[in-house]
């Protein structure tokens, strides 16, 4: 958090001789006030989150709660700028106290159920989704989080309905359309899952993941020429996706093109072990050793 700034000064410097030295003229800036209240800590710790300095919006937010503890916006802007520095436990615990500070915060609820869940805690996670979906049931974003828990939990049904209901009140949102998709490729719905995977990249035409899902469907149906666009969509909207680069390959074997299969898993293989992905990287050398046979 930046600091007051000093008036600037015009003075005489005494020289070595003792006589006067040349006047110099400093710049003249204006002192900035501290703030005073916790109002206006929360204020300046939304102007350093828009400046992108996290670190100074995080003691803004903080004195803020430390000075008026139950101001719960200042808890929860905490508990955001904590959680995008990837400190799930101490965001947890701020989205925790602005519900305690304000009952009725169901967006609070929401991200507290959001970084529990991160925190891979999904039965508090779904129970504090729950009550904010009580408190707003508008709330899209508490829906789409309650369906990545009934995801985890292995409740399929459960999943569907939560996704179905955050796409219809978060419309403009293109990940509940994804995991829509995968729930319906999952339970062999692979027509319904077709139609939301296009939903989503329909919202979102850079969503990687989206353009792969739907090249696996269209793979899987036998597509194999909309299944390799699928994926060459998927690889550029990020090169470094290599699950495009690896259906790609699928697909090139499929057809017999094996030196071009042979390029892409390459690429795949490498990309995989650059990122830690050992056991995708060791599938994609035995199907490059089966190509290599082919050739």
């Amino acid at each position: 958090m930046r600091g007051a700034v000093g008036l600037g000064l015009v003075g005489w410097l005494l020289g070595a001789t003792g006589l006067p030295a040349v006047a110099v003229s400093m710049p003249v800036q204006l002192a900035q006030a501290q703030p005073q209240t916790a109002e206006q800590y929360l204020n300046q710790g939304l102007q350093l989150i828009q400046q992108g300095q996290i670190e100074g919006a995080i003691a803004a937010f903080r004195r803020a709660t430390q000075l008026s503890p139950g101001l719960a916006p200042a808890h929860y802007n905490l508990g955001l700028a904590l959680r995008q520095q990837g400190q799930l436990q101490p965001s947890a615990d701020a989205f925790y106290q602005a519900t305690q500070a304000d009952p009725g915060f169901a967006l609070a609820f929401a991200n507290l159920g959001a970084a529990l869940l991160e925190g891979n805690n999904a039965p508090l996670s779904q129970q504090y989704l729950q009550q904010a979906i009580q408190l707003d049931p508008n709330l899209g974003l508490a829906y789409y989080n309650l369906g990545l828990v009934y995801r985890v939990q292995g409740n399929q049904e459960g999943a569907i309905a939560a996704f179905q209901e955050a796409t219809r009140l978060s419309q403009n949102a293109p990940e509940p359309s994804y995991y829509l998709a995968l729930l319906y490729q999952e339970t062999g719905q692979s027509a319904a899952a077709v139609a939301a995977f296009q939903r989503a990249i329909q919202l979102n035409p850079t969503y990687a993941e989206a353009h792969y899902g739907l090249g696996t469907v269209q793979y899987q149906q036998g597509l194999l020429d909309a299944a390799l666009d699928s994926f060459r969509r998927s690889a550029q909207a990020n090169s470094n996706y290599a699950n495009a680069y690896y259906g790609a390959g699928l697909v090139f074997a499929q057809q017999q093109k094996y030196p071009e299969a042979q390029q892409v898993l390459q690429y795949a293989r490498d990309l995989y072990t650059a990122q830690g992905n050992t056991l995708w990287a060791s599938s994609a050398s035995q199907l490059l050793q089966q190509i290599q046979q082919s050739l």
